[in-house]
């Protein structure tokens, strides 16, 4: 098979979406028809590992938010502990939740010829992130903060984790190589597909960026120094990635509600283009300068900064526009309004503070769980709607409606100890006595830090309940 040829197939599926034919209505329905067959079976699979990867999270991040809380944390072994478990609850609940997220995504678009490429990358993408979750406990290793993939640096863990980057590059390479051409017209349904294959063309320039750095790393680095170069390009583009997926999930949960989003189907292929464009510069940042130099790194900080958000304002407005102009939802149409809100909301308060980040203190987690937060509750979401239309109940529960509501507020409180908390230098990546708690100032935030997740933990723990529940029902007919 030709290397290029899951690349050429997208190239040729955005060169026809570009052409004068598809033009669109000015209000367009944003959604997607879940297949009846095996591909449904396949989306479970995804769904059920990225469910499995927030409970092992969450295990996980209750560990850490103890470690963190004033007076709780002389009760455990903290420097070990807090880096380990942070290590690990970073990757899955952000690299893998994300990932299978978008697997799931990307089976409901293939052709049902590629099953066995989707079902071989689902096998190896769960073996490795079983290993990532089992490191810790079967394996000594030293924990290596390195940003976007911390790692454990110990052969068990960068196994899982190869493996399931293997996984990921299968998926994507599905995604790209069956990718199905558009219809006469460019309607909403094929507006989401094309924001679902530029999420997948921006994960390949993602793991190619990865494999770059690998290759031109010098064999003299090891340690943080190592992984920080390693995972620093193929990490800001993953941003990309991310981005994609939550927009694709907002326009597809603004229609489910039944809200009204005020963008034609052109205006959001445009918006996806932008919100991809500047991916396509990572190899020729490669190509400039030496993967080591400070000018590649400030390059690709820029190039994340720059193109990152480009699609995001937009969206979020013409989405919060729709919800405005709402009246009373179905009821189970509360759910996805709950989740769609509080992920609008989240995202919006961890861009915020962004522009407040100054050094290297506790602001900076601040700002990423918000955006990492309203990209989860986006998933969240989706996987509300998407339950019933892979054959099995909807949850219409209260607790479905209450979730998001918690989570998203717990996560609210977390971040806003976080901000406190910096506001006063209170480091971040410390724990414990290396906190340096020295003000009533600084205790209160990192409390108000640690009640957040705790309830944040809780608001998880309900979504995991709701999608285990309704994933043990008696499965019922496959909704359009």
């Amino acid at each position: 098979m030709n290397p290029f040829a899951p690349l050429s197939n997208a190239a040729r599926i955005l060169t026809q979406a570009a052409s004068p034919a598809h033009a669109g209505s000015e209000l367009t329905r944003y959604s997607i028809a879940v297949p009846a067959d095996a591909r449904s079976r396949l989306a479970t699979g995804w769904m059920l590992l990225g469910t499995g990867a927030l409970i092992a999270s969450g295990l996980f991040s209750l560990l850490l938010v103890l470690s963190r809380t004033p007076g709780v944390n002389r009760l455990i072994p903290v420097a070990d502990l807090f880096h380990v478990s942070l290590v690990v609850h970073v990757d899955l609940s952000v690299l893998v939740w994300f990932a299978a997220f978008g697997g799931l995504l990307w089976s409901l678009v293939g052709p049902p010829r590629s099953l066995g490429i989707g079902w071989a990358a689902l096998a190896l993408c769960t073996l490795g992130a079983l290993l990532m979750a089992a490191a810790p406990f079967a394996q000594s290793a030293s924990p290596i903060m390195a940003n976007y993939i911390p790692v454990l640096d110990g052969s068990m863990f960068r196994t899982g984790l190869v493996g399931f980057g293997v996984g990921v590059a299968l998926d994507v390479t599905r995604a790209l190589l069956y990718a199905q051409p558009l219809g006469d017209s460019l309607d909403g349904t094929s507006a989401l597909r094309l924001g679902l294959l530029a999420a997948a063309l921006s994960t390949a320039v993602a793991l190619f960026a990865f494999v770059w750095s690998w290759l031109a790393l010098p064999s003299t680095l090891a340690g943080k120094a190592y992984y920080e170069l390693l995972f620093w390009g193929g990490g800001h583009v993953l941003q990309f990635t991310w981005t994609l997926l939550m927009l694709t999930a907002w326009l597809w949960l603004a229609d489910a509600i039944g809200a009204t989003v005020a963008l034609s189907s052109r205006i959001s292929l445009l918006l996806f283009g932008l919100a991809l464009a500047l991916v396509f510069c990572t190899p020729f940042v490669y190509l400039a300068y030496d993967v080591a130099s400070v000018e590649h790194r400030r390059l690709l900080t820029w190039m994340m900064r720059a193109g990152g958000g480009l699609a995001i304002l937009p969206v979020s407005l013409a989405v919060v526009l729709g919800l405005w102009e709402l009246g009373t939802v179905r009821v189970e149409a509360r759910p996805l309004r709950a989740a769609l809100v509080m992920s609008l909301t989240l995202f919006a308060v961890g861009g915020v503070i962004g522009f407040a980040i100054k050094g290297s203190d506790v602001r900076i987690p601040a700002h990423y769980h918000g955006c990492i937060v309203g990209v989860t509750l986006a998933f969240m979401g989706l996987a509300y709607h998407l339950l019933p239309r892979l054959g099995f109940r909807g949850p219409i529960s209260r607790m479905a409606t209450i979730q998001p509501y918690v989570y998203g507020t717990g996560q609210l409180l977390h971040i806003a100890g976080l901000v406190w908390s910096g506001g006063y230098g209170v480091q971040r990546k410390v724990a414990g006595a290396a906190q340096v708690l020295g003000s009533a100032q600084e205790v209160a935030g990192m409390a108000l830090m640690g009640l957040g997740g705790m309830i944040a933990i809780v608001g998880g723990l309900l979504f995991v309940i709701v999608v285990l529940g309704a994933l043990r029902r008696q499965p019922r007919a496959v909704l359009a």
